[in-house]
């Protein structure tokens, strides 16, 4: 194959693999919604304890994250024919994305071996370059107009409106405020710029090493 070929590949599966295992660590990132729950005054709206609101925040984390979970039962928190589709597909993106990162993980690791091995660290910095900028753009956008920034994300990722949840039918939105998934993306975009910030740094020490 194509050594520029080879390259792009290997950096689209890099690239993937970062952007995954950003996401990953986000969705599994518990301790945010526990510091939340009290930062965001959250158990103001619901009517039950802190520890009932994270006994049900972990079902519906095992429903999302687990395949083999097909069923999705919060004991305090009854949900709608709309709100469960909506789980649903939610649940088919974070399987998705795990499917990706674990599709990518194998190649990624040769891919970078491989730049290590030859001296060739410095074709990674460019295109982290060009998509941290991208990135810290899209942090700009979303810091000035987040209701606008959420809206549009699941305009995208979803082709219906079941995401818009009634508190009368659904209640576990009360528990799930939009700042919270705010922290959630920023914490995402974080971890996603800082790895490739990380590989620039390394890159750049291996250039500077060769001279």
């Amino acid at each position: 194959m194509n050594k520029k070929i080879t390259h792009w590949l290997g950096l689209t599966a890099l690239i993937l693999c970062l952007l995954t295992l950003a996401i990953s660590i986000t969705i599994n990132a518990f301790p945010l919604y526990y510091a939340d729950i009290d930062y965001l005054n959250i158990l103001d709206y619901v009517e039950v304890t802190k520890e009932a609101l994270i006994k049900n925040y972990h079902i519906l984390m095992e429903y999302l994250n687990f395949p083999w979970v097909r069923e999705l039962q919060m004991p305090d928190f009854p949900t709608s024919e709309s709100g469960a589709l909506h789980f649903y597909e939610v649940k088919r993106l974070f399987q998705l994305n795990y499917a990706v990162f674990l599709l990518t993980v194998i190649p990624s690791i040769v891919y970078v071996r491989y730049l290590v091995k030859t001296a060739s660290l410095w074709r990674i910095i460019r295109p982290f370059q060009s998509l941290v900028t991208f990135l810290i753009a899209l942090v700009f956008l979303m810091g000035i107009a987040f209701d606008r920034f959420f809206v549009l994300f699941h305009e995208v990722f979803f082709n219906n409106d079941a995401w818009i949840f009634d508190p009368a039918t659904d209640p576990i939105i009360l528990a799930l405020p939009q700042a919270y998934f705010m922290h959630c993306f920023i914490l995402f975009f974080i971890l996603f710029i800082g790895f490739q910030l990380l590989g620039i740094l390394i890159a750049k020490k291996q250039v500077e090493r060769l001279r």
